[in-house]
C-alpha cells in the first residue's frame, strides 16, 4: 500500500486532494503536511497531520523517513498574483521546495506529482489548440518557476530515474477552499458575490477567455496520471489537461441561467489582466487523453450548476 505525503495540503488542491486520497488509500496511509501550525478542521479530523515548510530539507527528510513514504503529491507554492507581488520568496518556495522534493525522492525511492500550470506559456505561445510540444516562454516568476520545474522534474527522471509527473493546469474552480492568490480567482469569486449580493465587480476583461476545471476533474486528473501505465508515457511532466474554456461574461450568462437577477461590472486589476493576456485562451491536451486516459466529466454548465448548490448551501450555514 502506498504512503502518500501531500506538500501544502491546506491550500486550494491540497486540502481536496488529501481527502480524495486518503479515501482512496485509507486515512492512516496519506500525511497531510502544510505551513499552519494547526490544519482546517476537515485535514484535523480524517489524519494525520505536521507542519512543515518545503525549504527545510531535513524536515522534510525527517517527515519521508518517519512515515516511510513511497509517493508525494508536491502542492506547495505561491500562486501567480502573489508570487508577482513576492518574486524572491516565490522563487525561494517553489523551486527551492521542489528541488528538496526531488532530492528526498531520489534518496527514498518516492514517486513524485508535481503540479505545473498554464502559467508555463508566453505570449509568444499559441493562443489556441495551444500544443503539448511548443514555445514556453512565460513572463511571470510564478510561469517560469513552472518551466524550470518541468524541466527539474525531466531531468531527475532522466538522470536518477525519479518517477515524477505532472499536469498543467488551467484555472480551477472550487466549492470547497476560497483560492489564494491566482489569476483566475475571479472564477471562484463570481459565485460567492452571486449568491450573495447578486453582483460581481470582476478583474478581468469580460472577454478574457481561459481554459479551466472543476476541483473534481482536477483532483481525479492527479490520481490518475500517478495511477497510469509507466510505460505507456511518451511525455511525464506538464501535460496539458482541460475541461473547457470560457470568458467572464460568459460564465456571467451561465449563472444568470440560475440566477435571472445576477449582474456583472467590470473593475480591471491592471496586474492581472496583464498575467492572463500571456496565457493561452485554449490547450490540446490529446497527449494526455492518449497516454493516459484523460477525460474530464464537467462542462461550464455542469460546473456551474455543481457550485451553485455547493455555495448556496455553504452560506445559508454560516
Amino acid at each position: 500500500m502506498a504512503k502518500i505525503l501531500v506538500t501544502g495540503a491546506t491550500g486550494q488542491i491540497g486540502a481536496e486532494l488529501t481527502l480524495a486520497l486518503r479515501e482512496h488509500y485509507g486515512a492512516d496511509n496519506v500525511i497531510a503536511a502544510g505551513h499552519r501550525r494547526e490544519p482546517p478542521g476537515g485535514l484535523a479530523q480524517t489524519g494525520p497531520y505536521c507542519s512543515l515548510d518545503v525549504r527545510d530539507a531535513a524536515a522534510l527528510n525527517a517527515v519521508v523517513t518517519a512515515h516511510g513514504i513511497t509517493v508525494i503529491y508536491h502542492l506547495a507554492a505561491l500562486l501567480s498574483a502573489v508570487a508577482e507581488e513576492q518574486p524572491l520568496q516565490a522563487w525561494d518556495i517553489n523551486m527551492n521546495g521542489l528541488l528538496n522534493v526531488l532530492e528526498c525522492a531520489r534518496q527514498h525511492g518516492c514517486q513524485v506529482f508535481f503540479p505545473s500550470s498554464i502559467a508555463a506559456f508566453g505570449p509568444g505561445t499559441p493562443p489556441f489548440n495551444t500544443p503539448q510540444d511548443t514555445v514556453q516562454r512565460p513572463s511571470t516568476i510564478y510561469g517560469i518557476t513552472k518551466v524550470t520545474g518541468e524541466l527539474l522534474c525531466d531531468y531527475y527522471y532522466r538522470r536518477y530515474g525519479v518517477d515524477a509527473r505532472g499536469v498543467r493546469y488551467p484555472g480551477l474552480i472550487s466549492n470547497q477552499v476560497l483560492p489564494g492568490g491566482g489569476t483566475t480567482d475571479y472564477a471562484v469569486d463570481i459565485f460567492y458575490a452571486a449568491v450573495r449580493q447578486r453582483h460581481y465587480d470582476c478583474f478581468l476583461r469580460a472577454d478574457t477567455q481561459l481554459d479551466m476545471m472543476y476541483m473534481p476533474d482536477a483532483i481525479a486528473a492527479a490520481m490518475q496520471l500517478m495511477q497510469a501505465d509507466a510505460s505507456r508515457l511518451m511525455h511525464r511532466n506538464g501535460f496539458n489537461a482541460t475541461a473547457m474554456s470560457f470568458t467572464p461574461s460568459q460564465l456571467a450568462a451561465a449563472i444568470q441561467q440560475h440566477l435571472p437577477d445576477f449582474t456583472i461590472a467590470y473593475a480591471i486589476d491592471p496586474l492581472r489582466q496583464a498575467i492572463a493576456d500571456s496565457w493561452p485562451r485554449h490547450m490540446d491536451d490529446s497527449a494526455a487523453r492518449a497516454e493516459w486516459g484523460w477525460q474530464p466529466r464537467y462542462d461550464l454548465s455542469a460546473m456551474v450548476g455543481d457550485m451553485l448548490r455547493h455555495i448556496t448551501a455553504k452560506l445559508r450555514n454560516e
